[in-house]
């Protein structure tokens, strides 16, 4: 379990403004993270800073303008589409919206078997049709459903269509884009559990991301949080929840709801004021700094570095050096 199979170095993309001129998007600016081999990173934060790009740079679904992408020690970021062929088996991916990641022209069959044909794995249509069958059963969908077509399940089944087109490679790293957000609350607790059975079983490495704090908590072995294209915060599970140390970080914390009214009572808030800044235009700095009541002359003008304030505990804060 000291192995880390996926290490993200330095990673930056950038996506140019129509009609801007030399303006950029600053969707992911230097982001480093890495994942041991079997555990599970969390990844939280508003909308809009930059996580879902963050994964699909990842699996290279977007290609970066900078940066490193390591899985097993092996760095793709630059490789061609043809050599990511056999990368792409190691590394799936479990998108957010089940009705839009599911051809509406084909089986269901035919979406779980493609990435079969596609890296020719069973020799007969026969053998690539048992192969989707037995995938099928273990998501908790029958032969029947085979042949049937997205648009005739709930969200809830799509997404495990979707969950099961992503094993059906064995891969090692599963990328979860906000796979239950979609769906409804009484639904998102079986998919979860049904994710982590499969992770038990296959040994498999999660990135998991979510804006549900509560969610994360429960999934995660370690948690990154991310603002405005960069990670300010990144530590295990545990120790992030009971000690968080970037003015962000304790922000998001104390604005999630409690299920207990006393405990709701008691929570001391700490609101973070103001809206999320444009990415074309991030601000000079400690990019929190225009939220931040803590915010000092420093923080406006020098970026803090993602530093390390305690045993595995690491945040970009110039207030806790």
């Amino acid at each position: 379990m000291d192995d880390y199979i996926l290490e993200v170095k330095n990673l930056v993309k950038h996506f140019p403004v129509k009609g801007g001129g030399r303006k950029v998007v600053h969707a992911v600016d230097g982001v480093s993270l890495r994942i041991k081999r079997g555990a599970t990173l969390g990844l939280v934060g508003e909308s809009g800073c930059g996580k879902s790009t963050l994964a699909r740079t990842i699996i290279r679904i977007y290609d970066p303008d900078s940066g490193e992408i390591l899985i097993g020690g092996r760095n793709i970021a630059n490789l061609s589409q043809r050599q990511l062929k056999p990368v792409r088996k190691k590394i799936q991916m479990i998108f957010q919206d089940p009705f839009a990641s599911l051809n509406a022209r084909m089986t269901v069959k035919d979406i779980i078997a493609e990435p079969l044909r596609v890296h020719r794995i069973g020799a007969t249509k026969r053998e690539q049709d048992e192969l989707v069958y037995e995938i099928l059963a273990k998501v908790g969908l029958e032969r029947a459903h085979a042949n049937r077509y997205a648009h005739e399940f709930s969200g809830g089944q799509r997404q495990r269509i979707g969950i099961a087109r992503s094993l059906i490679l064995h891969p090692e790293i599963i990328i979860c884009d906000e796979p239950i957000s979609a769906l409804d609350v009484s639904i998102q607790a079986q998919v979860v559990n049904m994710l982590f059975a499969f992770q038990r079983e296959l040994r498999l490495t999660y990135l998991f991301i979510a804006h549900d704090l509560s969610m994360i908590r429960y999934v995660s072995d370690d948690v990154g949080v991310m603002y405005l294209g960069k990670i300010v915060e990144l530590s295990s599970g545990d120790e992030l929840y009971k000690n968080p140390r970037h003015p962000y970080t304790q922000g998001l914390i104390q604005s999630a709801p409690a299920a207990n009214p006393e405990a709701a009572r008691k929570k001391k808030s700490i609101p973070i004021e103001g809206d999320i800044p444009s990415p074309i235009s991030p601000p000079p700095g400690c990019r929190f700094h225009t939220r931040c009541k803590y915010a000092a002359p420093r923080c406006k003008t020098e970026e803090p570095e993602l530093k390390e304030t305690g045993a595995g505990h690491w945040a970009a804060c110039h207030l806790l050096g």
